[in-house]
């Protein structure tokens, strides 16, 4: 479900704490932590214990809140069909960043007819968080997804100014419900201007990322040699890292299974990197080859024709990348994005 488009009003906060707190009362927590190893991802998190937002560089995207990595899809008890749709309590995501929040309004127009995805999606708040440095291995502005926050992506956007000072956007009319009772200031132009100069810093503190663009051009331009993609599916060990990372990937497959007298359908995250993926019943596999798939997997991210062929003109009409880089930190084989766009552009 895409935000509905609201007047942008922006207040001053001492503390998404004072946010967190508030919404708290009304909506389940969940935000960004560090488990027993170390690692980050999303938690839930009770109100008087929400810690204090730190950059949102987690491997972990907020993909699973909305397509769910394995669900139930419809039962059949030899009479009647039933649908299995979720029924979530109201939540919400705290420090989602631009360029996740970008993946989640990519992912709202392609499920846009999915009762199962937009189950969950009515229920959710976002929360963004931007970002005042780059994150490892990203590039989000070079895809138009950070680091500022997109319009309509998110319903609150929280931007630091300093220590005990934030900028808080409301960005849609659920954002706005979600303060009432919550006394703000209003924030004046000093505290805009000050965002704008932080993110245009953050801008220009990217590296250097001109092989992305001569690689997306190569890739629309159809000039990439086949042994390339042949070379890069001989590295590709399957292994769906980056698919099940990637924040925009929504290939998934079907099974069914019996309780009892009961049929019910499965369906759960697919990766079309893997061999089986697109295999007929005929044994015919369309991308036999592993360089074909590893070729259809970047077509799909960075090809014009996939967005511009939309029937339906909205968050789709963007490449299918958002700059993450999450592949290209956790691909054994060498071949994430960054690696992928110097192979093409050799």
């Amino acid at each position: 479900m895409k935000p509905a488009r609201w007047p942008v009003t922006d207040y001053l906060i001492d503390s998404p704490i004072t946010l967190a707190k508030h919404i708290g009362q009304s909506r389940d927590l969940w935000q960004l932590k560090e488990n027993d190893s170390g690692e980050r991802g999303w938690q839930l998190s009770a109100p008087e214990i929400f810690s204090a937002l730190r950059s949102p560089d987690a491997m972990e995207s907020a993909k699973q809140f909305f397509f769910a990595p394995r669900e139930n899809i419809f039962q059949f008890d030899g009479n009647q069909f039933r649908e299995s749709l979720p029924a979530p309590e109201p939540f919400a995501l705290v420090g989602v960043s631009s360029c996740d929040l970008t993946a989640i309004a990519y992912q709202d127009h392609f499920f846009r007819d999915d009762p199962h995805y937009q189950a969950r999606r009515q229920q959710a708040l976002l929360v963004g968080y931007e970002c005042l440095s780059p994150c490892a291995k990203g590039f989000c502005p070079s895809v138009d997804a950070g680091p500022g926050a997109r319009e309509g992506s998110a319903d609150l956007v929280l931007h630091q100014l300093q220590e005990d000072q934030w900028l808080l956007r409301v960005l849609t009319d659920t954002g706005a419900r979600a303060l009432e009772g919550l006394v703000l200031e209003k924030a004046g132009d000093a505290a805009q201007t000050q965002r704008h100069n932080q993110i245009e810093a953050c801008i220009e503190a990217f590296p250097d990322d001109s092989h992305i663009h001569a690689g997306i051009e190569a890739i629309n331009s159809n000039s990439v040699a086949q042994e390339t993609w042949d070379a890069a599916g001989i590295q590709c060990l399957s292994c769906s890292g980056c698919t099940t990372l990637c924040p925009t990937c929504s290939c998934y497959g079907t099974s069914d299974h019996t309780t009892g007298d009961t049929m019910i359908r499965e369906r759960f995250w697919d990766s079309c990197l893997y061999d089986g993926f697109q295999r007929e019943a005929s044994q015919n596999n369309p991308a036999g080859a592993a360089g074909d798939r590893v070729r259809r997997f970047w077509y799909h991210k960075f090809s014009r024709e996939f967005f511009q062929a939309s029937d339906n003109p909205g968050p789709a009409d963007r490449y299918g990348c958002v700059g993450c880089g999450r592949c290209e930190v956790t691909c054994p084989g060498v071949i994430g994005v960054h690696s992928m766009m110097k192979k093409i552009t050799e």
